[in-house]
């Protein structure tokens, strides 16, 4: 039996890790757990721990191949083993990007043509009144049932935040990561009119927990390997269930394996309480797994069937290794 893990970082920026740090730090990581077995994630956990400090993208590779295993094991789907899926298929949020107004309310109309039900508006990177304006031409086209988001990717600075969120008070949304960072966020906080969604810096569980205990944050956008992996999104879950605080379950990038992975947890959210599940599946040019790499269809992603994650790995998809241990 394999277990497979995967992360694809989109560079440098804006998240802190990269490829080649990735990279480096698995050269420490991996020596350290042959021997290990990858039944008993905690004690994997553990060991890495021990190992060496950050390298939570690395961490997360393992960790999920580590769950993927586990389900192979026991002929069980991972989202069973994080408690069952409380929804399959999951729905997911598309991305409208930096446009005219025009062109962004035409996509947006498009995409809830096609059944999305989450709209995740890119703003930022230019004068805000621009933004100001593809975000009224948006929400003017907001159907009954649908949720849209601001997501400034830290664009704004406090008071752009304050000025953008004042001018659309009366459109229903929420403004995800306006700003740079956590005390920024904090700071516009009291003067938006909108709930606020952490993404990037959402970067650990103390600071979810703060960010909720505090009301700086009313919902998050997580990233599955800026986390732990698995295991640190299932604390996330639980966390925010137990304070009603929606989340999603998504990564940067990443192909079936991390897509497989972030759908199987997002099954097992509380659907009042799931922000979605994004996967670019709309981006990649085909899959790993043909016939059971995750795919949206009318806003929504099903579950891969299989044992672990559910995807099968074709012998030699990947090339020869650039690296093993042993």
């Amino acid at each position: 039996l394999v277990g497979w893990g995967e992360i694809c970082p989109t560079g440098p920026l804006p998240q802190v890790e990269h490829a080649g740090s990735i990279r480096a730090d698995l050269d420490l990581l991996a020596p350290a757990l042959i021997g290990a077995d990858p039944r008993r994630i905690g004690l994997v956990h553990d060991l890495m721990a021990a190992t060496m400090d950050g390298g939570q993208g690395a961490r997360s590779a393992v960790d999920i191949a580590c769950w993927d295993l586990l389900g192979k094991v026991h002929n069980t789907r991972v989202c069973d083993l994080l408690g069952g899926a409380r929804m399959d298929p999951v729905s997911t949020y598309h991305v409208v990007p930096i446009g005219t107004p025009e062109e962004s309310a035409q996509l947006a109309e498009a995409l809830q043509d096609e059944g999305h039900t989450k709209l995740q508006l890119k703003s930022g990177g230019r004068h805000i009144d621009e933004d100001i304006a593809a975000i009224h031409a948006v929400a003017g086209g907001i159907r009954s049932g649908v949720d849209l988001f601001v997501d400034c990717n830290r664009g704004w600075t406090v008071g752009e935040a304050i000025q953008v969120s004042g001018a659309c008070r009366d459109l229903k949304l929420a403004i995800e990561q306006p700003c740079a960072s956590y005390a920024e966020c904090a700071a516009a906080r009291p003067q938006l009119h909108h709930p606020l969604i952490l993404d990037e810096s959402a970067t650990d569980l103390a600071t979810i927990a703060r960010a909720i205990a505090t009301g700086i944050a009313d919902g998050f956008g997580m990233k599955l390997t800026r986390i732990g992996g698995i295991s640190g999104m299932r604390a996330v879950r639980d966390l925010c269930e137990a304070f009603k605080t929606p989340t999603s379950c998504d990564d940067s990038w990443g192909g079936d394996i991390i897509a497989a992975a972030c759908v199987h947890v997002g099954a097992t959210l509380q659907p009042h309480l799931s922000r979605g599940a994004w996967i670019s599946d709309p981006y990649q040019a085909g899959h790993y797994d043909e016939a059971n790499g995750p795919r949206i269809v009318n806003g929504m992603i099903a579950v891969p069937p299989g044992p672990g994650l559910g995807i099968t790995i074709p012998e030699g998809c990947f090339g020869s290794p650039v690296a093993s241990y042993s």
